[in-house]
């Protein structure tokens, strides 16, 4: 059969649907990029904001409206939404032919149904299908929609004594890239152990789990020898990878064992976390040069109020200490954080106190969410009374300070050199490639664009000599150097 994938979410939940196009190309049905030539509609879905769970409602929607007008046979949900609300989905969307929950990604071949054979092609690649938020529903399928995420029972939700999902790909396990060709994500685990008052994941999720180190070095160079140049290593804390199997320091050691494999440019850290980013990791970083000066470090508050309701460690004091450490340590380092403002008790002297960090520390990458009352997890106790109006004003504000602080390091940068890599060429402009500095992670971060710049000579994944000429806005502007 015609296979077509929807995936939502964060880069965790792309690489479980990459491999359930892998398995499904292993088992010989054929991969499309095409909703209306699939016979199978796939939405791997996700769960971890409001946003989020009505994009991934819309976007199942959308599907069962082409499932109804005959465009495909069969509608499989998965991912976080569907661990969340396995059984209200499929008794309010009856199109729904099959439901997997996180932990159930090898049983995609069953949900999928038909005939399948037991041998196939691991290679290739295919890009995900597009889904349009705003394309109208049919009638019928918008009035069960109600406008918001589904509203599951206490006893439809997964029940707290339930099986957790202890499910992890690894290097042998079939997968089908879905990002461009010179760049892939690698889990380097699953789950997560904390107790974030905001969070959801650890429920749906399951307990944290690291793969091998064999594993994750064996699948990256099985990746650099099909042209993958950036690796970006996730979970749901990294930093944490390999504690949970007793292996202190096992990611300085991951990370200079993948500096060795040939092919690979870059290797990238996603997701550290403030308690577990160790000097050994540090050093490694500083020491490989194939190890990006990049340091991703939800921090999400910076009073020790709001921190402490939040079950998170730390306050603004060691927080100073370690961002400091991290510069002394790592000379150059990219440093970007997430902020949740608007949590439960948050006051103006609380927000003043964050915004002041922000403006102090002088992050090269800011991203902050209004916060999210979320069932099913434990900060839905307290009663969420900062008004809707407040939260984005204060979200504007933080931002605002940010694109000033931004605004200023831009201006250095102006006349000096970089490396960038090409991602490929701008859709403005023909003779106008993108691509990205060391200190710029793909689809969260900002852009670099090259002009002047011949797609007959500079290729995706290049690593091309630059002059940085100009900045607009977040992004800047460069010239290639010979």
């Amino acid at each position: 059969m015609k296979v077509g994938l929807l995936s939502l979410g964060c880069p965790k939940n792309l690489v479980d649907g990459e491999v359930m196009l892998g398995i499904a190309r292993d088992a010989g049905h054929e991969i499309t990029s095409d909703a209306d030539a699939a016979d199978v509609l796939v939405v791997n879905t996700c769960a971890f904001i409001d946003s989020a769970k009505q994009e991934s409602v819309d976007a199942i929607l959308e599907m069962a409206g082409r499932k109804r007008d005959g465009h495909c046979k069969r509608l499989v949900v998965t991912g976080c939404l569907a661990e969340r609300y396995r059984d209200e989905l499929k008794r309010e969307i009856p199109e729904i032919d099959a439901v997997l929950g996180t932990g159930e990604v090898p049983q995609i071949l069953s949900a999928l149904g038909g005939r399948h054979s037991t041998t196939g092609d691991r290679g290739g690649k295919v890009m995900p299908l597009t889904f349009h938020t705003k394309a109208p529903k049919p009638d019928g399928i918008e009035s069960r929609a109600r406008g918001a995420e589904p509203q599951a029972t206490n006893a439809e939700r997964r029940a707290p004594d339930a099986s957790p999902p202890t499910y992890i790909y690894d290097a042998d396990t079939p997968r089908l890239l879905t990002t461009p060709s010179h760049y892939a994500y690698v889990k380097v685990a699953e789950g997560c152990d904390y107790t974030c008052a905001f969070c959801i994941i650890p429920t749906l999720r399951g307990s944290y789990r690291s793969r091998t180190e064999d594993s994750i070095v064996n699948e990256a160079r099985m990746l650099a020898e099909r042209g993958v140049r950036e690796l970006l290593l996730i979970s749901q804390d990294t930093t944490f990878f390999g504690i949970d199997r007793g292996e202190r320091g096992a990611l300085a050691r991951l990370l200079r064992r993948l500096n060795g494999i040939d092919g690979l440019a870059w290797i990238r850290l996603l997701y550290l976390y403030p308690t577990t980013i160790t000097d050994d990791v540090l050093d490694a970083m500083a020491d490989c040069e194939k190890v990006c000066r990049y340091i991703d470090l939800p921090l999400q508050h910076a009073s020790a109020a709001v921190l402490k309701r939040m079950r998170r460690p730390g306050n603004r004091h060691t927080y100073d200490r370690l961002l400091s450490r991290i510069r002394d340590r790592v000379p150059g380092v990219t440093l970007r954080t997430t902020l949740i403002v608007g949590f439960p008790g948050e006051t103006d002297a609380d927000f003043n106190e964050l915004e002041s960090f922000v403006a102090d520390t002088r992050f090269d990458h800011v991203g902050v969410f209004t916060y999210s009352h979320e069932e099913g997890t434990r900060a839905y106790a307290h009663e969420d009374d900062v008004p809707a109006a407040v939260k984005q004003r204060r979200r504007n504000a933080i931002m605002s300070r940010q694109k000033r602080i931004v605004a200023k390091a831009q201006k250095v940068r102006v006349g000096s050199e970089a490396l960038v890599l090409i991602d490929g060429p701008s859709k403005e402009h023909d003779l106008v490639m993108q691509g990205r500095l060391e200190g710029q992670a793909p689809d969260i971060d900002a852009i670099v664009y090259l002009t002047d710049c011949d797609p007959e000579i500079y290729r995706p994944g290049d690593l091309v000599r630059t002059r940085i000429v100009g900045a607009r806005g977040y992004d800047l502007l460069a010239a290639p150097l010979g």
